[in-house]
């Protein structure tokens, strides 16, 4: 189940909420704005392929578990853009290219996960995309912050900068402490290819957030 798919029940995209290290939780407030009751429109969510369950809580809220977070990951690249901004600059200064600087932490992402698909192509890891395996604390962290992408696009305030580097960090501890590349004589896994296409992902939206605050995403540093 996707946002992308609850959102052409729910009538808006869901929020994610929570950290999903547990479960991948969303909530919408889409029973607000319509006609249909609160537990109708739960009804029919519950009914979709892939939702874990439905929680209804004061005000008519909607808190949505999906069962494979990863599944958001099919989409990415596919339900939009946003345009670049014209003449607004980058946010952030080139030096220093450390740590300390959050548009060196954005843009050094951007290059280990174009990194990593280099990488994968001359290591053989391939084969299906199999979602569920990204269940991991790192993984879910990075599939929990892609998952805002889609209210961002439509928000006035997205707020692109910070969660470019929101993303960024995030996927710095999955580079680093969930690899997606097999290491020394280790035979490429489906998971290898997971977190291959998590990587893809990452540098596909931070391309978008990137773009929207006026700046080219570099391949190398």
């Amino acid at each position: 189940m996707t946002p992308g798919q609850l959102d052409e029940v729910l009538g808006t995209p869901p929020v994610p909420r929570g950290t999903w290290e547990k479960e991948a939780l969303y909530v919408s407030a889409a029973a607000l704005r319509g006609r249909e009751e609160p537990e109708a429109l739960a009804a029919r969510v519950r009914a979709l392929p892939g939702v874990a369950e439905v929680r209804v809580r004061p005000g008519g809220f909607l808190e949505i578990v999906v069962t494979v977070p990863g599944e958001l990951l099919t989409e990415i690249g596919a339900a939009g853009t946003v345009a670049p901004s014209p003449g607004t600059g980058s946010p952030w200064p080139d030096f220093p290219r450390t740590w300390r600087n959050p548009g060196f932490t954005v843009r050094y992402a951007c290059v280990r996960a174009a990194a990593v698909q280099r990488w994968a192509d001359e290591l053989g890891v391939g084969g299906p995309f199999l979602p569920e395996l990204l269940d991991g604390r790192q993984d879910r962290a990075v599939l929990r912050l892609l998952a805002e992408l889609y209210g961002r696009r439509g928000s006035r305030d997205a707020g692109w900068a910070a969660y470019a580097e929101q993303l960024a960090l995030a996927y710095h501890d999955a580079f680093e402490h969930a690899p997606a590349l097999p290491a020394g004589d280790e035979e490429p896994t489906a998971l290898h290819t997971a977190r291959v296409r998590l990587a893809q992902a990452v540098r596909e939206v931070l391309t978008e957030a990137l773009a929207a605050v006026g700046e080219t995403v570099p391949d190398r540093l």
